[in-house]
């Protein structure tokens, strides 16, 4: 997807379509017993495993929606329950793939399928070395823009499954492609909370391929990581005061307290501004508002599209009043980009929690990782 357009979707609110559930034949009547894989962050979906066939439930496909998926995922022509009621039905494992998000990437990739990946759209943003190594050798296509998907190249692409996001349930591009027979999967990730949230979507990739069990393993790793940095932080001495969030239109957007991006701060063990705030997407606060309650914050990240301080310092001399601008405590990782321009973060940074808290425990608390090299986070130049 148009990195831009999703990262705007993080901070607001979003769009889809809607989908009759439809009663399909094969015959017979196999065990009904199921087994529900284990989902132990995310809330946006749930699968459960049958013998030769999973049911992969989407529940929450954007924000407040009042209509959950149901993909039928079939290996080999299995025999399923009559009058089995799904939205789609996908034969696993997938053999071409269309994703329409950068952060759909790394789950191809952890999986060793990236090579299954037929078309994406706007591939300037992908920034991973091996995938954009098959786009250079013309092995990916590129179909338009996420809010402009040229159908006829991907129709002509003829995948086996295109995965969607969306903003609601309105969406004309989807209902083209599912009237040629592709199936449209709706992938919520960026709708998730927690970080080990986003990042338990790989699972839902390992359902499509059938790799249940090695998803299941990756994930793992990332929890162990995850839960091994936070447990780090929390014996640092000093405990430092975090600002976030940046200026558009003469409004500051700082995320909620309970969002993705202050749990990062909270298990970095730093103290964020704002985490008492509940709500989604971001808070819009006048700049002396922000001022007035953060100007003696320690550290100021994610401040938008400044990559420089002299940057900062043209937008705004105001901005010199911050105790984190004064001594040079602002971080971005709009300055990490790939080889096109993708900003790394926006694709990686989903799927691998571990690393970003890492680099914000380096940031708070350099002591206790005196050696670490960053992935995302960057000084302003």
């Amino acid at each position: 997807m148009h990195v831009r357009l999703k990262h705007i979707l993080f901070l607001l609110i979003p769009i889809i379509f809607f989908s009759c559930k439809t009663e399909k034949d094969p015959v017979s009547e196999p065990d009904l017993e199921g087994e529900s894989l284990a989902i132990d962050y995310a809330r946006g979906f749930r699968i459960e495993e049958f013998d030769g066939y999973k049911i992969l439930t989407v529940d929450n496909p954007w924000p407040e929606a009042d209509h959950s998926f149901d993909y039928l995922l079939v290996e080999d022509e299995a025999l399923v329950p009559q009058n089995l009621q799904y939205d789609q039905r996908i034969s696993i494992p997938v053999g071409k793939i269309v994703v329409t998000s950068t952060t759909h990437i790394p789950s191809l990739e952890a999986l060793q399928k990236e090579k299954t990946l037929i078309g994406f759209p706007g591939l300037h943003y992908i920034s991973s070395e091996t995938t954009r190594n098959l786009i250079e050798n013309g092995e990916v296509a590129e179909i338009g823009r996420n809010d402009a998907i040229n159908t006829e190249i991907l129709i002509s692409l003829k995948p086996d499954v295109v995965i969607g996001f969306a903003v609601n349930s309105i969406n004309k591009t989807y209902n083209i492609i599912e009237k040629s027979g592709i199936p449209v999967l709706y992938n919520g990730d960026w709708t998730e909370e927690h970080p080990l949230g986003k990042a338990e979507w790989l699972k839902f990739f390992g359902a499509l391929y059938n790799q249940t069990e090695k998803a299941a393993e990756l994930f793992e790793e990332v929890e162990k990581a995850y839960l091994e940095a936070k447990e780090l932080a929390q014996t640092a001495e000093d405990v430092p005061t975090v600002i976030s969030g940046s200026m558009f239109k003469d409004q500051w957007y700082v995320p909620y307290g309970n969002s993705w991006s202050a749990i990062f701060i909270e298990d970095a063990n730093a103290d964020y501004i704002y985490k008492d705030t509940k709500g989604s997407g971001s808070i819009s606060l006048a700049f002396e508002t922000v001022l007035n309650d953060a100007q003696d914050a320690d550290f100021w990240i994610s401040p938008g599209q400044f990559k420089t301080f002299r940057q900062l310092n043209e937008s705004s001399v105001h901005y010199n009043q911050f105790k984190a601008v004064q001594n040079g405590n602002v971080f971005t990782y709009s300055n990490t980009m790939g080889e096109t321009g993708g900003v790394l973060y926006y694709e990686l940074a989903p799927n691998r929690p571990d690393l970003v808290l890492k680099d914000l425990i380096s940031i708070f608390h350099p002591e206790l990782l005196p050696d670490y090299k960053t992935t995302f986070f960057k000084s302003l130049e």
